[in-house]
């Protein structure tokens, strides 16, 4: 078995990669979805932020499949579509609260936060690892961020 590098990653590798460039690119979708509808500054700039972020994560993950040669993930997955279209009725029926917002995104970064430690946890040695977990730390600290907002409106 050859030893993996960044330009000579392992199928498991990869496929670990094209999950998270298509989670990473649900997420931006969905936090720009939201800051649109969310009706505050304060976190619309936020869920914008951690959208960019994203998408920077998405591309840095995609630069590692190209230089394997493999096409990288473009899309977000049907899956997420949905749940947008979904979180977009509960926002409208629920009167646009933003503790009820705030705590779905807490859901979508529960769920981005577990992909990216299946992958750590699954493939410790692979040659990426520093990227993701830097990017995990990254996704670990959004998810406290808003975890915490949500709680500051709920007690408001």
């Amino acid at each position: 078995m050859a030893l993996e590098t960044k330009t000579n990653l392992s199928a498991e590798s990869l496929s670990h990669l094209q999950d998270l460039i298509q989670i990473n690119i649900d997420s931006k979708d969905g936090f720009a979805e939201a800051a649109e509808q969310i009706g505050d500054d304060r976190i619309a700039a936020l869920f914008r932020q951690i959208g960019q972020i994203r998408s920077k994560n998405a591309d840095e993950l995609q630069g590692l499949v190209a230089l394997n040669n493999k096409e990288p993930q473009e899309r977000g997955s049907i899956a997420a579509a949905f749940h947008r279209t979904w979180l977009d009725l509960r926002s409208k029926l629920s009167g646009n609260d933003k503790a009820a917002v705030l705590a779905e995104a807490e859901r979508g970064e529960d769920h981005i936060k577990a992909q990216y430690e299946e992958a750590v946890k699954a493939d410790p040695g692979s040659a990426v690892s520093d990227v993701l977990h830097r990017q995990l730390a990254e996704v670990k600290a959004h998810h406290d961020q808003i975890r915490d907002l949500r709680d500051a409106y709920q007690a408001a």
